[in-house]
């Protein structure tokens, strides 16, 4: 779709706010009154005759589940829902193919066309996605991808915490799951308002740091990773300096077999929480959680070397994890969509598999930007044939000289 579809002379619109004047981003979400068929919401809410009144997409909720579900919808969704998809998009100003692009990529669901579905709050974030568009500060595909970036990790983080939340339950409060998720659905609307606050200075602490290892410090790690390369690396296109690492829990298929549930929650907790310790106190990035492995990333090989070491000895030393394979390449990756990619990324997730449980394994060409630190001790493998690769010549990797990541 073309900026075409966006009129210079439609003017953005001007979207009142949805709370009352006397809200503060630190005041509590839960309404004054809930929203029960008895008892219809105060501050504009329909009652339950109304299609506002509750999202019409959302599955019927079990008896006992009703009321619980209006209370939260009225402390979560500010406003009532008044704007069917057509008429959201006549708020805007835009065609009904672009607003329906902006909202679905910030992960809401398409209901039917003659459903009231958004609120004014809801026209307000649309509208800030607009505005980046009619501003010129971005084209119409940028606009989407960021609004995306929004829709997804916000989708993946809510689900993170309400799991979260149930976990508690079950093992501080001893409740049975269903009953977990109940007591999760009435503690939410206490704790919005602090994750909120605790959500806008992180986003913008880490803004920053993105900034600093993605754009001004690129060229140093690219000039860094010049070291033992003769120029014929499929790599060498890409634009960042990446050391590439994977862990991966050993036998993770045949235990998650053997454990209930609850076990098995724990186990994964735990193994992504000391995984994510561990990187963020190396100064690398956790890229991603899948399943039974991790995937991160550090600026220079020897930050790289250093978490890998400290994750193969910290997984092989817990009392409730197994131990685990490990692999660190020095390489040039590509970085999009919150994601890495680049023939480095597949050798370092090829290594893992030849790992010997507790071990770290890199390839040459990493081994060669290390072989000067005395941090690190460096043993020659057999070569093997690694598929897409050809033969690789791998090395094991181990502690030199005492090194400790501070790691409470």
């Amino acid at each position: 779709m073309t900026r075409s579809h966006l009129p210079d002379t439609a003017p953005l619109p001007v979207i009142p706010p949805a709370r009352a004047p006397e809200a503060r981003p630190d005041a509590p979400v839960t309404p004054d009154a809930p929203v029960t068929p008895e008892n219809p919401a105060t501050s504009g809410a329909p009652g339950p005759s109304s299609t506002a009144a509750a999202d019409p997409r959302d599955p019927v909720p079990t008896a006992g589940w009703t009321g619980a579900m209006r209370t939260l919808d009225a402390g979560l969704v500010v406003g009532p829902r008044s704007y069917t998809q057509r008429e959201m998009a006549d708020r805007l100003g835009v065609p009904l193919a672009t607003a329906r692009r902006i909202w679905r990529a910030l992960g809401y669901p398409s209901g039917k066309d003659g459903d009231k579905a958004f609120t004014d709050e809801d026209a307000r974030a649309f509208g800030a996605v607009l505005h980046l568009m009619r501003s010129g500060a971005l084209n119409e595909d940028t606009a989407i991808s960021l609004a995306r970036s929004i829709g997804q990790l916000m989708d993946r983080m809510v689900v993170w915490q309400i799991e979260a939340l149930v976990e508690d339950k079950i093992a501080s409060g001893g409740m049975s799951d269903p009953s977990a998720r109940r007591a999760a659905v009435d503690l939410l609307p206490e704790i919005v308002s602090p994750l909120e606050e605790a959500m806008e200075v992180v986003y913008r602490r880490q803004l920053n740091r993105a900034v600093q290892r993605l754009t001004v410090r690129v060229e140093a790690g690219l000039a860094a990773s010049e070291q033992g390369r003769d120029g014929s690396e499929h790599d060498a296109p890409l634009p960042l300096a990446r050391a590439v690492g994977f862990a991966d829990m050993v036998s993770y298929t045949t235990l998650s077999r053997t454990m209930d549930e609850r076990t098995l929650a724990r186990m994964v907790q735990r193994f992504e929480s000391r995984c994510a310790e561990i990187i963020s106190s190396g100064g690398g990035w956790l890229v991603k959680t899948i399943g039974d492995e991790v995937l991160f990333n550090a600026e220079s090989p020897e930050a790289g070397a250093t978490i890998a070491l400290s994750l193969s000895e910290a997984l092989a030393d817990d009392p409730v994890l197994p131990s685990a394979r490990v692999s660190l390449a020095w390489g040039r990756v590509l970085s999009r969509l919150g994601d890495i990619y680049g023939p480095t990324v597949n050798l370092a997730a090829r290594l893992t598999s030849l790992a010997d449980p507790g071990t770290v394994l890199v390839d040459a060409l990493t081994a060669a930007a290390l072989s000067q630190d005395e941090r690190f001790v460096l043993v020659p493998q057999p070569p093997r044939i690694v598929r897409g690769f050809g033969e690789v010549r791998p090395s094991l990797l181990m502690s030199g000289a005492t090194q400790t990541l501070l790691v409470d």
